[in-house]
């Protein structure tokens, strides 16, 4: 068969320009004039790569904020003195501050992303844009020009303030859509009125709230991460025994039924471990701690591994809002001054970063529901909304 495809007329000269014209047009949207394709958005660049790129160039940087450098050697996370810098690391755990960007903040920006007036940050993951140089005589960066979160915003936007929890439209309903100290006042009154436990009791309870979802007949210790069985308690070395998060003698309670029998704060842990942590505050650093791997303490604080500081955090947040003083306990306080103040433990700014850090995982949930529906009758509201939080303390 012959395939008969008829006269082909010659184009005129006028349309081949005009096709001519439009082919180049088409080839320079893709084509830059270098002659590679377009750049597309850098990913930005990882904290240990800009230590590593101090040349002056203008890049983004992720990383988490682990405090405010006030010298080639120190970095401060708590109690900061301006909002000039941060310090940003590719782990929110960081304490080396040779593996830390110093981050200059111009003028136009500290009031959103100053440590001094946004302590919530601490532990946050940021975008940064600014030139690769030098900051107090450290790796650092400056002329800044931009800041984000990583997941978007700035951290001055209202914090959410409910609807995501089964909760929220029963037990919760009083609180969602308020902040501060409404939503402090509202929390309180909804987690008040609940059954208390004897200090004898506790044992029962907790061999059953933290229960090791892989072997039914142990416990998870809060600090080791180690299932122990469940007979193996008391207060001999090797044996489990109840950790009050916030500790007694911080809080000015006893083992009588309220405060220092609360399973909201009680936890199964060992009992070396325990002597370690003893009353302190909870901060970051310090020397590793025997048999508790990823846990570290000094002379006034200790330091849990990252999979259960926000568990230690949303405790903390509990007692300070379940007890307020107007039920013959103790008005239970979080601060953000290392000491032995009573009735108040911190440290606050660490305890912010930690609930953004370490998000609420299934242990955690279920340990929530049980008390909730087998022990005391309420809930830990920053379990069911960690962001309530921030809405109180930001």
């Amino acid at each position: 068969m012959t395939l008969h495809l008829g006269k082909v007329r010659p184009l005129a000269p006028a349309l081949v320009t005009s096709l001519v014209l439009s082919l180049v047009l088409a080839l320079a949207a893709l084509v830059s004039p270098s002659g590679t394709a377009p750049a597309r958005a850098a990913t930005p660049l990882t904290v240990s790569q800009a230590i590593g790129q101090q040349n002056g160039s203008s890049q983004t940087v992720r990383g988490y904020v682990v405090g405010q450098p006030t010298a080639t050697s120190t970095v401060v996370r708590s109690g900061f003195p301006n909002d000039y810098a941060l310090a940003i690391a590719d782990s929110a755990s960081q304490t080396s501050t040779s593996s830390m960007l110093y981050v200059q903040i111009p003028s136009a920006f500290r009031s959103q992303w100053g440590l001094r007036s946004n302590p919530s940050l601490m532990g946050k993951q940021i975008d940064v844009t600014g030139a690769l140089s030098a900051y107090f005589s450290h790796p650092g960066m400056t002329s800044t020009s931009a800041f984000a979160l990583a997941g978007g915003g700035t951290p001055t936007d209202p914090p959410p303030t409910g609807g995501t929890s089964p909760w929220d439209s029963t037990y919760y309903a009083p609180a969602v859509g308020k902040t501060g100290s409404a939503l402090r006042t509202s929390l309180h009154d909804i987690i008040d009125n609940n059954t208390k436990l004897s200090y004898d009791a506790v044992w029962t309870a907790l061999k059953d709230t933290d229960q090791d979802p892989n072997n039914t007949n142990n416990v998870i210790e809060l600090y080791t991460g180690r299932s122990i069985p469940k007979s193996s308690n008391g207060g001999n070395a090797g044996q489990w025994n109840r950790e009050h998060v916030f500790a007694q003698s911080r809080g000015g309670f006893t083992t009588s039924a309220g405060p220092g029998t609360d399973l909201h704060h009680l936890r199964a842990e060992d009992v070396t471990v325990n002597g370690t942590r003893g009353n302190k505050d909870f901060d970051n650093g310090g020397t590793a701690v025997s048999g508790c791997t990823d846990c570290w303490t000094d002379s006034d604080s200790f330091e849990p591994r990252d999979s259960v500081k926000g568990d230690v955090a949303r405790m903390l947040f509990y007692m300070a809002i379940r007890y307020e003083g107007d039920d013959a306990f103790a008005n239970l306080e979080l601060s953000n001054v290392s000491g032995s103040a009573v009735p108040r433990i911190g440290d606050l700014d660490i305890l912010l970063a930690w609930n953004s850090a370490d998000p609420v995982d299934s242990f955690e949930m279920r340990r929530n529901d049980r008390i909730h529906s087998q022990w005391q009758g309420n809930r830990n509201p920053f379990i069911d909304h960690p962001e309530w939080a921030a809405a109180i303390w930001n």
